[in-house]
């Protein structure tokens, strides 16, 4: 249960992440590398601002205006500039790699004597549900903390994709989406599609700064490595949740971003469980993506197949 629970609540603070990955790949069609230093900016900025004394909730807003900033300035490198977008990407995380250790002033943050969201979800659950460590939950002991945490994060994730879902139909939203579809008509309509892009970027890497802002007061810790990998993690999870929802509603989409993200951590903590060496979580993170990417062709062509078999067998009939 306590693997349960902690691989779900790291699968929906990451949720922020996927949809973050999910504006950028699948609303801009942009390569945006920018979050693999940005979700680190998020956890360094708001580890630091928690080690100087200030309040979680400020720390955690702190993060992800950091975050925003940093989309902002690939949006303009790659709008302004010209540059191409995968390298605007490459150039703003290398660039965050020294900016993010000159913020924490050193490789690791630890954060386990500071007021973080998740000593806050602690006071709440204990308060809520008495002061027992554990607690019974579906015939299995839980502890208070876990449950807490996760029923915290479970419902600040769902504010956020509410917002974003609520945004999304606001006339900025439906710009966005429709620049992403097809710029050339936004364009002809006076819509500034680099403006778009650049906000949409902002946006996009936020929310992937506010995923690390949290990840880091969950773990206890902020790394300057943590966000080595995370890109293809929040690809895998955009894939799989659009396999899982198989349309093309955008609320049904931000869902979807929110369970392949929880899907595809449960995968790996079972992956884990079963004796896999951590030394190989980043090469079954990979096979997981793979399987993602293959999986909804191959289905394709096996449904495909069948009709196609029927089709001959009734002309060879007629």
């Amino acid at each position: 249960m306590t693997l349960f629970l902690g691989a779900t609540t790291i699968g929906l603070i990451l949720a922020l992440l996927a949809l973050g990955v999910y504006l950028s790949f699948r609303i801009f069609n942009f390569p945006d590398i920018t979050a693999e230093g940005s979700i680190t900016l998020g956890a360094a900025v708001a580890a630091t601002l928690l080690v100087e004394g200030c309040g979680p909730f400020w720390a955690t807003f702190a993060g992800f205006a950091a975050g925003t900033l940093a989309g902002a300035i690939t949006g303009v490198l790659h709008t302004k500039f010209k540059i191409n977008g995968l390298l605007s990407g490459i150039l703003v995380m290398t660039a965050l790699y020294s900016i993010n250790l000159h913020i924490m002033g050193k490789s690791n943050v630890p954060l386990l004597n500071e007021t973080t969201l998740t000593t806050k979800a602690e006071h709440w659950g204990a308060r809520i549900f008495g002061p027992s460590q554990d607690m019974d939950l579906c015939g299995w002991s839980a502890s208070v903390r876990d449950v807490a945490t996760l029923l915290g994060v479970f419902a600040f994730v769902a504010v956020i994709c509410l917002a974003l879902y609520l945004f999304f139909r606001t006339n900025l939203g439906t710009a966005m989406r429709a620049a992403g579809d097809n710029a050339q008509m936004i364009r002809a309509l006076g819509v500034s599609v680099d403006l778009i892009l650049i906000l949409g970027l902002a946006l996009s890497n936020g929310l992937i700064a506010l995923s690390g802002a949290m990840l880091a007061q969950y773990q206890g810790f902020a790394d300057v490595q943590m966000g080595i990998g995370m890109v293809v993690w929040g690809l895998a999870s955009v894939i799989i949740g659009e396999a899982l929802v198989g349309t093309s509603s955008i609320g049904l989409l931000i869902i979807g971003a929110v369970m392949g993200s929880v899907l595809f951590r449960l995968l790996v903590a079972i992956a884990l469980r079963w004796g896999l060496n951590p030394n190989d979580l980043k090469l079954i993170t990979a096979f997981f993506v793979f399987v993602a990417l293959v999986a909804p062709g191959l289905l394709r062509k096996l449904k495909r197949r069948p009709s196609a078999v029927q089709s001959i067998a009734s002309n060879a009939a007629d």
